[in-house]
């Protein structure tokens, strides 16, 4: 039961299945930033001490338990058992939700066992949010590459191959002119909107 991923055959060391991970990352994605917009917005601290309480309880168990157990990777299992499973090494993982559970400790102590309220809270949500998001919608794990600069055993399955530095990109992950024009044009239209009427005024005195 105490055991941190899964044997596979054809792989040695014990795995985990990306996709699985990918989506348990969005979950609690997206119930930690509605906690965190609805304490920010209406300033009820109640669903971000609930959240922050859930996201301590499910990280605990996946480092010091089984991740197989942990709320929200059953249900991210769930979601995805009809896909093909991508296999990642599990060692790195640790080191990744390391960081997830060490972040909700610091909430739990500040938010839950003592009200305490301001710029460390708003930091340390926002820190856990990006490493969520980026997990779940790029598949980047921030604790992995920290993992891989502390050992010298490199980890040999990650999501999407990005360890093989020596793979060169196909063809269809290259950008050309066009669309880095359209990427472009459009950085400058959104900014003209947000900030037009303060940059003519500043220039023209309109």
């Amino acid at each position: 039961m105490f055991v941190f991923g899964e044997r596979v055959e054809g792989y040695d060391g014990l795995m985990f299945n990306e996709r699985e991970v990918r989506a348990a990352a969005g979950i609690v994605f997206l119930f930690a930033f509605m906690a965190f917009m609805s304490g920010f917005l209406t300033g009820n601290n109640e669903p971000t001490k609930l959240m922050v309480s859930v996201f301590l309880l499910d990280f605990f168990i996946r480092i010091f338990i089984n991740p197989k157990y942990s709320p929200s990777m059953v249900v991210g299992r769930w979601i995805v058992n009809n896909q093909k499973p991508e296999y990642t090494d599990a060692k790195p993982k640790r080191w990744a939700w390391g960081i997830g559970f060490t972040l909700a400790a610091i909430m739990f102590y500040l938010v839950v066992l003592n009200e305490i309220r301001g710029p460390i809270n708003i930091l340390t949500c926002a820190l856990c949010l990006g490493l969520l998001f980026f997990e779940a919608v790029f598949g980047i794990c921030a604790g992995c590459k920290i993992y891989n600069l502390f050992h010298k055993e490199k980890v040999k399955h990650c999501p999407g191959e990005v360890c093989d530095l020596s793979r060169g990109r196909d063809k269809i992950q290259y950008l050309d002119l066009a669309q880095k024009s359209v990427f472009a044009l459009s950085v400058l239209a959104l900014f003209y909107i947000a900030f037009g009427g303060i940059i003519k005024f500043l220039i023209f005195g309109e």
